[in-house]
């Protein structure tokens, strides 16, 4: 194991749903709390004129028991194609990729989740955090299941 490598993590689900309804769903902010169980709430803090990019918010999820909250902003979008968001962390610079694509008569969703250490303490940390990784992964698959189920209603 390399010390401050970026870490990468990557999910997918399969929707029985159009993945118009899917993208509208993972880009609505006010319904991410209701729907994806990880989230207890969500604050918008700048909302562009237009368009997702631009669209930064203060997200409040329980991981380990905690309430840990994140800031995040998209960073660069493809509209009913997939999304990049940044947050920075502890030393940490995470980047979350969502996309959508069509699979049939349905649509497959998949987060792809990046951390990269920015400071020499995050650096170091890199084998310990390494640990969290199936944890990670478990919060990113409950979030897809999540969004499947709300995609998936009547």
């Amino acid at each position: 194991m390399r010390w401050g490598v970026a870490v990468t993590i990557s999910v997918s689900e399969k929707i029985n749903a159009p993945r118009e309804r899917v993208w509208t769903l993972i880009t609505d902010p006010d319904s991410w709390a209701e729907n994806i169980s990880g989230i207890k709430s969500v604050e918008v803090l700048e909302k562009p004129a237009s368009g997702f990019v631009g669209l930064k918010w203060r997200e409040k999820r329980e991981f380990f028991g905690k309430e840990a909250t994140e800031t995040m902003w998209v960073t660069s979008a493809e509209t009913g194609h997939w999304y990049e968001t940044n947050a920075l962390n502890h030393g940490m610079a995470y980047t979350t990729r969502v996309s959508v694509a069509e699979l049939g008569d349905g649509t497959t969703l998949t987060m792809t989740f990046d951390a990269k250490p920015t400071t020499l303490v995050a650096r170091l940390m890199t084998p310990i955090s390494m640990m969290f990784n199936g944890a990670v992964r478990k919060a990113l698959q409950q979030d897809l299941g999540d969004i499947k189920a709300a995609a998936e209603k009547p």
